[in-house]
């Protein structure tokens, strides 16, 4: 399934895996956000109604894109002005469009094992003292002739 969204000026056709940069949007890397222009959506040759898709994306990076130079010029004026400038960008990776979202995979925590003994400072193993370094080695002293 397809969505072509609108989101900072421009349109986007995205599928879900795709990964888009547009311009910048709130929030750190990682978090999900929901794209809600959503101007068309589809599934192969069929139109589907774009008011009931939504499209969920997460956010990979926020970053700069390429370095603009702006160079202005007079001539015979002795007038040169050199500007630079890197617009501000987020980087997204499509998660979901359709229906309902899905939600990224979610993180395994381990859990603890059952027959593992209380983690307490008494059971706890002694730490060893850290190995003593062997003195260092004076360098070689120069013959005398």
């Amino acid at each position: 399934m397809f969505a072509v969204v609108r989101t900072g000026g421009k349109q986007y056709r995205v599928a879900a895996g795709d990964k888009i940069a547009v311009e910048k949007l709130a929030g750190e890397a990682g978090d999900t956000i929901t794209l809600g222009d959503v101007l068309l959506a589809g599934d192969g040759g069929k139109v589907e109604d774009a008011s009931k898709v939504t499209v969920s994306a997460e956010i990979i990076a926020q970053a700069k894109s390429e370095k603009v130079v702006v160079f202005k010029k007079r001539r015979r004026h002795n007038y040169r002005r050199k500007q630079g400038h890197r617009q501000q960008m987020t980087l997204l990776r499509i998660l979901s469009v359709g229906d309902q979202p899905k939600k990224a995979a979610p993180k395994k925590e381990a859990a603890p094992k059952e027959d593992a003994a209380p983690a307490t400072a008494e059971a706890a193993p002694a730490k060893k003292a850290p190995a003593k370094k062997a003195p260092a080695k004076k360098a070689a002293e120069p013959k005398a002739e």
